[in-house]
């Protein structure tokens, strides 16, 4: 399946028991010590504690998670919208890209022209529960149109470039 052809509008949602998790899943971040930092091609970069984060306008979105050959996940993430991040710290006009990268060194790279085409968050729930870690706490990418491999665990830092 490829995530880019799929009309997921009509599907149901799955039980948060039930999904699949590849990669790592055993990351443990503190949250009363957790940053998730946003600099590179900004005017005001950003160091924002987890409840800092849980303070920003939230959005559902209900977005599947495919990892082909593996499983396809569809869940109903909640989180803090990128465009809303990237705002506040003010990009430049010369930017036109967002690296986001998680604890593992794991980086996806996004052109900024595709923040608003499609549904591309920080997830902090999934499903109405926090996000376990197996899945990614304190963060994780969702990333529309994306392969699971691409859908960013334990994220700590968006660079713009």
């Amino acid at each position: 399946m490829n995530p880019e052809e799929i009309d997921n509008r009509n599907l149901e949602i799955d039980p948060l028991d039930q999904f699949g998790t590849m990669g790592p899943t055993d990351i443990i971040i503190d949250p009363k010590t957790y940053r998730l930092k946003l600099t590179g091609k900004v005017k005001r970069p950003l160091s924002l504690s987890y409840d800092q984060i849980l303070q920003y306008p939230s959005l559902t979105e209900a977005v599947l998670l495919i990892c082909p050959g593996f499983f396809a996940n569809h869940g109903r993430w909640t989180g803090v919208s990128l465009r809303v991040l990237l705002q506040e710290a003010q990009v430049k006009r010369e930017a036109k890209y967002i690296d986001v990268k998680g604890a593992q060194e794991r980086v996806v790279r996004i052109p900024l022209k595709d923040i608003d085409q499609r549904k591309i968050f920080l997830a902090y729930r999934v499903n109405g529960e926090v996000l376990p870690k197996q899945h990614g706490f304190p963060l994780r990418l969702v990333f529309e149109d994306a392969y699971g491999y691409d859908w960013v665990k334990y994220v700590n830092e968006i660079f713009v470039s």
